[in-house]
């Protein structure tokens, strides 16, 4: 069964980014310049923008993404180096990713699908001792189907709807486009200088995001959509795990939208709460995750597995109690 998916941007997908865009400050040019020719018409120069207004339009312009291919290379806590080939659209939201981490590099990727609010898991990787939640299933109660369906499931969403059922690291739960508008919140972005992001010319910027500037500028919104639109940006935010501050690099081409970017920090774990001491966040491993927009607003088509080949896991689940 095929699902075309190249349409209108999702509301949830340009909540987030103009969210962030609100807290980076406007995107105006800096100033024109003019000069007369020999025939003494005038031509204005192209607008030169700060670090801020310039990471703040890549933000803007993220609004209008409705399709999405993109590779994500690094490290995150507790799965350690893993790489990511995916696609995704926004309207319906629906995404296809192999996903490669160092536990399971011998058996290949893992294929997730999610369309239709349902979780497809499958691929020379399926293996359900290593399936998060699900590892009580026996792979052999599959009979022989290559796919595994579950219902409810939730990619791309605030975290609090998020649900992989524990097969996704936390940091690939969010939308990319989302992830990639972060660094508006970083008072002291600076460019770094040109370079080159799988064949397209960018500029290089880099700044510092604090969890708690971002907090503060949730607060500081005065209208109802504005804080609706900046509470969905922090869970993104919150939704990484990262512990206080990160570093943010952000490559933008010449028209001003967003090629790479890449997060680096440390990460928190769950609060503890031991006899009775304050809650406390514990201090996990480190994120380094880049991730690289390789084509965007191309023809996207997420294909559901086939019924004949896929394995229900409430049907499963009613046969292992009678």
């Amino acid at each position: 069964m095929g699902m075309s998916v190249c349409r209108s941007v999702s509301r949830r997908a340009a909540s987030g980014a103009l969210g962030f865009v609100l807290l980076g400050g406007g995107a105006g040019a800096c100033g024109t310049a003019s000069g007369s020719g020999s025939g003494g018409s005038s031509q204005a120069a192209a607008p030169v923008l700060t670090p801020a207004e310039a990471v703040a339009k890549a933000a803007e312009d993220s609004a209008d993404i409705t399709s999405l291919r993109y590779r994500i290379t690094g490290s995150v806590p507790d799965r350690g180096r893993l790489t990511v080939d995916a696609a995704m659209s926004t309207a319906p939201l629906a995404m296809n990713m192999e996903l490669t981490t160092a536990d399971q590099r011998a058996k290949g990727p893992l294929n997730i699908r999610f369309a239709g609010k349902a979780l497809y898991v499958g691929g020379s990787a399926l293996d359900t001792q290593k399936l998060g939640r699900l590892a009580k299933l026996d792979t052999q109660e599959l009979n022989g189907k290559s796919w595994l369906r579950i219902k409810p499931a939730g990619w791309g969403l605030v975290s609090v709807d998020n649900q992989s059922y524990g097969l996704l690291p936390r940091q690939v739960e969010g939308s990319p486009i989302v992830q990639s508008t972060l660094l508006t919140g970083s008072k002291n972005a600076k460019k770094i200088g040109a370079e080159t992001i799988d064949g397209a010319r960018t500029t290089h910027y880099r700044g510092t995001v604090t969890f708690d500037g971002l907090r503060a500028a949730q607060q500081a919104a005065t209208d109802k959509a504005g804080r609706e639109r900046r509470i969905n940006s922090l869970d993104q935010f919150i939704a990484l795990g990262l512990d206080k501050n990160f570093i943010m690099d952000l490559w933008i081409d010449d028209d001003g939208r967003t090629r790479q970017f890449r997060m680096r920090g440390a990460t928190y774990k769950a609060p503890v709460n031991a006899d009775g001491e304050p809650f406390r966040l514990v201090v996990g491993d480190p994120i380094d995750m880049t991730v690289t927009f390789l084509q965007i607003n191309e023809p996207v088509t997420i294909k559901t597995p086939s019924a004949g080949d896929t394995a229900d896991l409430d049907a499963l689940l009613d046969t292992q109690t009678g």
